[in-house]
């Protein structure tokens, strides 16, 4: 069965935010939450959820572990850099690294990992040549972060993904 309204507690939900952010119950924002909340649900209903499933789980836990302890480590890294004086050393810049990896999902997950690590971030990508770009703060060896980028997450990402 195909209901008029695809998700009515995200619908009412919506409309109750609408009315408390604009603290009032007038008639006319009611009626201006309301359209407000069916196109914002309606164009949530356009979205398709991407078809993936996980293939290989136990790859999957041994790349959450990863992930959590180079988090740590960057943590470590970056209240180094940001507690010492002057920023002798570090050069941030913009890294640009190929990649074989195609699957959304996969590459969605490739940007968490990379944004949630302090000191990088998922600076863009270009589908058509699969290039990544990145920025780091601390870019000293572009090799090391192309066989890091590479090597522990996409390899991993690819087993899991496609």
């Amino acid at each position: 069965m195909k209901r008029w309204l695809p998700f009515p507690v995200l619908w009412a939900l919506l409309v109750a935010m609408w009315l408390t952010l604009n603290e009032t119950l007038a008639t006319g924002h009611v009626v201006l939450g309301a359209l407000v909340a069916i196109g914002a649900i309606f164009g949530l209903s356009a979205l398709q959820k991407p078809q993936t499933r996980l293939r290989k789980p136990r790859v999957a836990a041994e790349l959450f572990g990863l992930v959590l302890t180079d988090v740590v480590r960057s943590n470590i890294a970056v209240a180094r850099i940001v507690m010492q004086r002057g920023t002798r050393g570090q050069t941030a810049g913009f890294l640009d690294i190929p990649l074989q990896l195609r699957n959304p999902a996969g590459l969605a997950a490739l940007a968490c990992i990379i944004t949630s690590t302090p000191g990088t971030a998922w600076a863009g990508y270009n589908p058509r040549s699969g290039v990544l770009t990145m920025h780091v703060l601390d870019l000293v060896d572009e090799d090391m972060w192309v066989r890091t980028i590479k090597g522990r997450y996409e390899s991993r990402l690819m087993e899991i993904f496609e």
